[in-house]
């Protein structure tokens, strides 16, 4: 048999492949160090960037595949270097301390034990930073938008902000009229002897243009002069991308829509405007939308809504809603229920003006009070402004009242005038928020007909602000959440008992102070443990969130506040409660489960009291452990933050 050298050498070859490959099958652990350019920005868009790292649990790699990863990486790190200006840079990757074109690197890798991670180094040299020499516009530039363009001489070479600014000024003509102004991607050129870039942006403004014809597609049952009538845009006027915005953004809320989009013609039409097309996607008419929740005071609750999202077509809401209250809890001694109905009629008389007609009853047996009332209330609300809104109108109350063992019948008739302001910007009342604020101010003047006959005006300022932590560098955006709370309220005009017992102000629950019963801070009967209420409260709370992963977060928070005779700089019997909470997030808003307890547990060991039981009054001796004012601890579940 005949054979030659260069033949011997090949089936070598072949053979150590072969057997490498063989060892290469399995996967091979590895960790990464990155080595720090010291600058924070510059280090997180790297670590963001590096499949090294975002690979490495996810997609395992035989040593091979791991050298391979290696040399794909120094490409790609330093397009990231070069984006911050240092075109000069270097990036160098060694592999258990071997250079990536180190002939032994994939024997080093084979020779390590089976488990043993492999040291990936990463090490970046940056070079000179390289600054912008001269910009340049080439075309003409409306004067009335040069001062959009920010990029100036002497700046560092970033080119997120060479693009942005770019950008900027594109959308600075567009907003001004120039609806089909470009602006090119720059063109940078190097200069081989310093470290300087010139860079010329290539302008077309065109020419101004207003709106033209408006079309509206996808209509069903919501009739197109409500729409057109709703529109914040108007063929004529001045095209601006910002205003076309704001109209597809405020036709959502109207109700009706799951969705509205926009489309900008592409060229003007014969009135030599800018045609645009808002597409329309109506809801499912009907919803049917169930509720639950639970505290330890109160006892659960459960209930289920009937909406008609547009019961005429002039997208009017029906919501008809139906709930048992008072399902057990320390503080309930029955079975109640909370029913209404509420007709919603937008845009009267005045654009953002809404009409509200409402009906419903109630009957509850709480530890203050046993209610049967039947009510109704027509309101008109404005929204004066992106934040501000008013609402003025005039309630009625026809109730019954158990407390103290004396029946009291009252007719009430009230005209609630409220200012608000809510700079959350979110859509629904339980969507979590994450900065802003949410106050409002509620003034009641109220005629009273029963026993006694009474007029009074209730004053209630209630206060919310939100920090998102991430702005003092503390977490993610939206992640870390201060939150706090303030109301005050007072009754002027009647006494305490002047007052029928459910205008009257009590303490303690979710509302106010966490830790302590429903109604349960704040004067009782002599005697008892029934809760009188009072003509004045202050409260306050002290929340932080944090989120963890998609789903989940968590909450410490310390509620205080006292019910009392009149408002009080320096409250003498003030409550405080404190606790701990569970958020689990949902898209409809985030489910809460709070556990909070009182900082003083009152407690009357030494008196015979009179406790209600099923509305009446009876002996009970002594109150101790167990009693309402002695619950160690309150529980609280229900959808949205506590506030």
């Amino acid at each position: 048999m005949r054979s030659s050298f260069p033949g011997i050498i090949v089936w070598f070859a072949m053979m150590l492949c072969a057997s490498l490959a063989a060892r290469a099958a399995d996967p091979q652990p590895y960790r990464v160090d990155l080595a720090s350019t010291g600058d924070g920005a510059m280090d997180a868009t790297l670590r963001a960037t590096s499949e090294l790292l975002s690979l490495r649990d996810s997609a395992p790699v035989s040593p091979f595949g791991l050298i391979a990863r290696a040399r794909g990486e120094v490409d790609r790190l330093k397009t990231v270097l070069e984006s911050y200006g240092y075109y000069q840079s270097a990036v160098t990757i060694t592999i258990a301390g071997l250079g990536l074109n180190n002939p032994g690197l994939a024997d080093a890798l084979n020779a390590l034990t089976k488990g043993q991670n492999a040291r990936v180094a990463i090490a970046f040299k940056l070079g000179p930073l390289y600054h912008l020499r001269t910009v340049t516009l080439d075309g003409t530039l409306p004067e009335s938008a040069q001062g959009a363009f920010s990029l100036k001489s002497g700046a560092p070479a970033v080119a997120a902000d060479v693009l942005a600014a770019g950008s900027r000024l594109e959308s600075a003509l567009q907003e001004q009229g120039f609806a089909f102004a470009k602006v090119d991607p720059p063109v940078a050129y190097e200069d081989q002897t310093l470290p300087v870039l010139d860079v010329s942006f290539r302008v077309q403004a065109g020419a101004r243009v207003n709106i033209g014809e408006i079309r509206l597609e996808g209509l069903g049952r919501v009739h197109e002069k409500v729409v057109r009538r709703r529109l914040t845009v108007h063929s004529g006027q001045v095209y601006r991308p910002s205003a076309i915005e704001a109209a597809r953004r405020d036709l959502l809320s109207l109700g009706p829509f799951a969705v509205v989009s926009v489309q900008v013609g592409q060229a003007v039409d014969a009135s030599g405007g800018v045609p645009i097309t808002f597409t329309l996607h109506e809801r499912k008419r009907h919803a049917v939308t169930l509720n639950a929740a639970f505290s330890s005071d109160l006892g659960g609750s459960g209930g289920v809504t009937w909406s008609d999202r547009n019961v005429f077509g002039n997208a009017e809401q029906l919501n008809i809603a139906a709930s048992v209250i008072n399902l057990g809890g320390s503080d309930t001694t029955g079975v109640g229920y909370d029913t209404s109905a509420k007709f919603i009629i937008p845009d009267v008389g005045h654009r953002d003006q809404s009409l509200q007609i409402a009906v419903g009853a109630i009957k509850q047996y709480l530890q203050a009070y046993d209610q049967r009332a039947v009510t109704s209330a027509v309101s008109l609300t404005r929204k004066l402004s992106s934040v501000w809104s008013a609402s003025a109108g005039v309630a009625t109350s026809d109730e019954q009242i158990i407390q103290n063992g004396g029946t009291y019948n009252y007719t009430l008739v009230a005209l609630p005038l409220t200012v608000s302001f809510d700079s959350t910007h979110l859509a629904a009342p339980l969507d979590d928020p994450t900065h802003g604020m949410r106050d409002s101010l509620t003034v009641t003047p109220t005629q009273s007909f029963g026993h006694p006959n009474a007029t009074f005006i209730i004053s209630q300022v209630k206060l919310a602000a939100y920090f998102d932590l991430h702005a003092v560098g503390l977490g993610d955006p939206g992640r870390s959440v201060l939150a706090i709370r303030a109301l005050a309220g007072e009754a002027q005009g009647a006494g305490e008992l002047s007052l029928p017992p459910d205008q009257r102000f009590y303490g303690g629950g979710s509302g106010t102070i966490r830790g302590y019963p429903y109604q349960l801070v704040g004067p009782v009967f002599k005697y008892t443990d029934i809760p009188v209420g009072g003509t004045a409260i202050a409260a306050g709370s002290l929340e932080f969130r944090q989120r963890f992963g998609a789903h989940w977060g968590g909450a410490v928070f310390v509620d205080g506040g006292q019910v009392s005779a009149s408002l009080k700089p320096l409250p003498a019997e003030f409550r405080v409660g404190a606790g701990v909470g569970v958020r689990y997030y949902t898209p409809i808003g985030p489910i809460r489960l709070d556990v909070a307890v009182p900082t003083k547990r009152d407690t009357y060991s030494n008196v015979v009291l009179l406790k209600r039981i099923g509305g009446q009054l009876s002996n009970e001796i002594p109150m101790g452990p167990g009693n309402s004012y002695d619950q160690a601890f309150q529980i609280y579940i229900g959808l949205g933050q506590a506030f």
